[in-house]
């Protein structure tokens, strides 16, 4: 009962010490709320630009696009890694403009029809990948092109169902990106058919990275044919990257696969 005592005064006079404080919350982007007249429905864009950002300056800045873009998902950390590599002591990556693309149901957006009828039980809203790719093209990049001081570098970063969709971009309009970061793709998606598409060449397209974890025979090997597949077709205008991170899982690989991809993309510094 005495040390109860005494611990019960002594943390009454910790708390009586504490000076007082004033609170002031930590923003690190915004969010923009629109109409998509694609999608018949409202969507959000996260966005985070770099510090000392004006929109009345001559300074333009690359854009990375990131598909699972929400605050609960993928932003916070890929805006942090972002805004790491591009100190000037760093030099990993210039100093970007990122947006999110938030979800609002990733299984119908990152898909194209499936005739596995696994997948469609599995995925019942799946096949609207199509229309998802039109949003991104017809009302995301415009947005984001008249909103904001961007250059005309512009990055997709996408992971499992978004890799799947990162790779249907980069197979049917590759114009659209001039860096695409794949990592951990769901080529598994309608028995692979994917990978028996004939891909569109990359022309424009600078880098195309490719990353997978210790994930399992078929997301190995069907990242690892993904890149054999892209090394037949792409030509030397094309820079083309593999990387097997064998001590990261499916749940862990896309941070560390960026930062690899950063390196390889716009390092300037040699490691």
């Amino acid at each position: 009962m005495l040390f109860c005592c005494v611990s019960a005064t002594s943390t009454e006079a910790v708390a009586q010490e504490i000076q007082p404080y004033s609170e002031t919350p930590i923003e690190i982007g915004t969010t923009i709320t629109f109409q998509s007249s694609v999608l018949h429905e409202e969507r959000e864009l996260n966005i985070h630009v770099p510090p000392g950002y004006s929109p009345d300056s001559l300074k333009t800045y690359p854009v990375i696009y990131l598909l699972d873009g929400s605050l609960d998902e993928d932003f916070i950390h890929i805006s942090g890694l972002v805004q790491f590599g591009s100190f000037s002591w760093i030099q990993m990556v210039p100093e970007s403009i990122v947006v999110g693309i938030t979800n609002v149901d990733r299984q119908r957006d990152f898909t194209f029809p499936t005739k596995n009828k696994q997948d469609q039980e599995d995925f019942p809203t799946s096949g609207g990948s199509a229309d998802f790719i039109r949003f991104i093209e017809e009302e995301v990049q415009p947005l984001v092109r008249s909103a904001y001081k961007v250059s005309d570098t512009e990055t997709l970063i996408g992971q499992s169902l978004g890799g799947l969709l990162a790779t249907e971009i980069l197979y049917t309009k590759p114009y659209l990106f001039d860096h695409y970061i794949i990592v951990s793709p769901s080529l598994w998606w309608n028995d692979e058919s994917m990978l028996a598409k004939e891909p569109s060449t990359p022309e424009g397209v600078q880098h195309i990275y490719i990353a997978v974890g210790k994930e399992g025979e078929f997301m190995e090997r069907t990242a690892r044919e993904l890149y054999e597949q892209l090394s037949e077709r792409t030509g030397a205008a094309t820079s083309l990257h593999f990387n097997f991170l064998e001590a990261r899982d499916h749940g862990d690989a896309l941070h560390l696969a960026v930062y690899h991809a950063f390196e390889e993309i716009f390092g300037t510094k040699k490691h």
